[in-house]
């Protein structure tokens, strides 16, 4: 308990001193202060994918359903943190560049990849048996987890883009954000991370008794 206690406070701090402190970019302004909770996000969203991505492998090698639990959950807190880095995203697009969506190449692929990970829950709803829908959701989550790198970092790098690219590090891998800006910065991805982790747990804990639940039914 004193863990989720913590990451209260955590939180609440990273969101004051998101606004107390001077904003990330002053020549963006107070637009850029969404910057700490935006990056995060789509941080989170990566890290879910990749876990959606081993949890796939793990399933076709063994067969277990736990595995293919994993991998959904995972999916699932996925997307919605995908969803939340874009709308973020869309609100810094309207005040810098006065519309939420520009089909820019980072907003351009970011939806692309919404619509991927979105075919993957169809499929899922799609199949009733629940091994035939596991390897196949399995293997659908592996391919769409190879065009996530592509699509969240290549496209956006490779052609011309209004998104800011030098907002944490510069060409050479140097930390280019100042030291208070770099404190909240980190703080507020370890706490995304941990808050990941907790509904990510929650979420197995869930299906798990689902399953449970309609393995006492069939006896």
């Amino acid at each position: 308990m004193w863990w989720k206690i913590a990451l209260f406070v955590v939180m609440s701090g990273v969101i004051v001193t998101a606004f107390v402190y001077p904003a990330p970019q002053q020549q963006i302004g107070d637009a850029s202060r969404i910057f700490y909770f935006h990056v995060p996000m789509a941080w989170v969203a990566v890290l879910a994918f990749v876990i959606s991505m081993v949890g796939s492998v793990q399933y076709l090698r063994k067969g277990d359903l736990k595995d293919d639990d994993r991998a959904r959950t995972a999916a699932e807190l996925g997307f919605l943190f995908c969803v939340l880095a874009t709308v973020t995203g869309s609100i810094f697009a309207k005040v810098t560049w006065q519309s939420f969506w520009n089909w820019d190449p980072r907003e351009t692929s970011i939806f692309i990849l919404l619509l991927i990970y979105g075919a993957y829950f169809a499929l899922r709803s799609a199949i009733a048996d629940d091994t035939r829908r596991a390897r196949l959701a399995s293997v659908y989550a592996i391919f769409a987890f190879i065009t996530m790198p592509f699509l969240m970092f290549v496209v956006p790098r490779v052609l011309p883009s209004l998104h800011p690219s030098d907002s944490i590090v510069d060409t050479g891998g140097k930390i280019t954000m100042a030291g208070s800006t770099t404190l909240v910065f980190f703080t507020s991805l370890a706490a995304f991370t941990v808050l990941f982790v907790w509904m990510y747990n929650l979420g197995l804990r869930v299906y798990s008794r689902e399953r449970r639940a309609l393995e006492e039914l069939e006896r």
